[in-house]
């Protein structure tokens, strides 16, 4: 079977909010691999230096995913209920603002990281893991969800 017959047939079969989950656990993991060097690095050039060994490109990959969800969540169409929508409207926005501060080698990766889990938690019907503080201090954006 071709690659994109394999992906034609995933795509066929799964939810969307299997294909959903897949998506925050690929981006998630790809940005935790990089958690623990960018703790290590208090100082923004190191913090760079973290970002081109491959971490940007997952808090790209990110923050398109939460742009795309924002879109959708825009969307008149969209079936969620309104109050939830809101919510996750506002999530997004501040996904892209820290998406922007860790690009810059400012702080927020692990609360985005926390964020994604627990969305991923809840595409999974599995409980949240506990809201934890980031390393500089601030309460994650979890407990909202």
């Amino acid at each position: 079977m071709s690659i994109s017959a394999y992906k034609r047939t995933i795509r066929e079969s799964e939810s969307p909010r299997q294909i959903e989950a897949r998506v925050f656990a690929r981006i998630t993991g790809a940005m935790r691999e990089h958690q623990q060097d960018w703790a290590a690095s208090s100082e923004k050039l190191a913090r760079l230096a973290v970002l081109s060994g491959g971490l940007r490109d997952a808090v790209v990959q990110n923050r398109r995913l939460w742009e795309r969800l924002r879109g959708d969540l825009a969307s008149d169409s969209n079936a969620l209920p309104q109050a939830l929508r809101a919510n996750l409207l506002s999530i997004s926005l501040w996904v892209d603002r820290t998406c922007g501060s860790v690009l810059g080698g400012g702080p927020g990766l692990p609360a985005l990281i926390d964020v994604n889990q627990n969305i991923l938690a809840g595409l999974s019907a599995a409980r949240p893991a506990p809201t934890a503080v980031d390393q500089d201090g601030a309460q994650s954006y979890s407990q909202t969800l």
